[in-house]
């Protein structure tokens, strides 16, 4: 066997209990769920926020907003982002940024509001379980112990002194 194909078995062999790890599937679950999350958040951006805004300061698409830094020569199509980039003009598509920073501020106060219910509902929990386990009384003991521990006593008794009486 080659140097190249033992290294390509143990690659392969790391890969394999990589891949069994329980944190993969999760974290491919998580993904999966993320990307899903970001169509909702990029839907509500597009949708419901940017319209509101667009009636605040008058524009209701911000992916149109472009500032022109070369014009290609002899253009006459439309003054469009989508057009001008495909006529090969230099723009700086500022308005698709700005919805793109609007969809992770979003994104992230949806995360962080999420955390922080879970980590009030996590400590109330937990003091709720603290609660109960300080209420509960500790079993009784069993008598076969008790009366094991009353054996064990007298045993030692009978020890101390035999061995004081030597």
């Amino acid at each position: 066997m080659s140097s190249i194909q033992k290294q390509a078995s143990g690659f392969f062999k790391e890969f394999q209990a990589f891949i069994s790890k329980g944190n993969v599937i999760d974290l491919a679950v998580a993904v999966i769920v993320g990307a899903a999350f970001n169509n909702i958040v990029s839907s509500f951006v597009k949708d419901i926020i940017n319209p509101i805004l667009g009636v605040l300061i008058g524009k209701p698409d911000f992916s149109n907003l472009f500032w022109v830094m070369k014009m290609p020569a002899d253009y006459a199509g439309p003054y469009t982002y989508e057009a001008l980039t495909k006529a090969g003009a230099t723009v700086l598509g500022y308005g698709t940024f700005l919805t793109a920073v609007i969809n992770f501020l979003l994104l992230a106060l949806v995360i962080f509001s999420m955390l922080k219910l879970l980590s009030n509902m996590r400590k109330k929990l937990e003091a709720q379980l603290k609660v109960e386990e300080e209420a509960t009384p500790p079993p009784p003991t069993p008598e076969n112990v008790l009366l094991l521990r009353e054996i064990l006593a007298e045993m030692k008794k009978q020890n101390q002194t035999e061995s004081s009486g030597k």
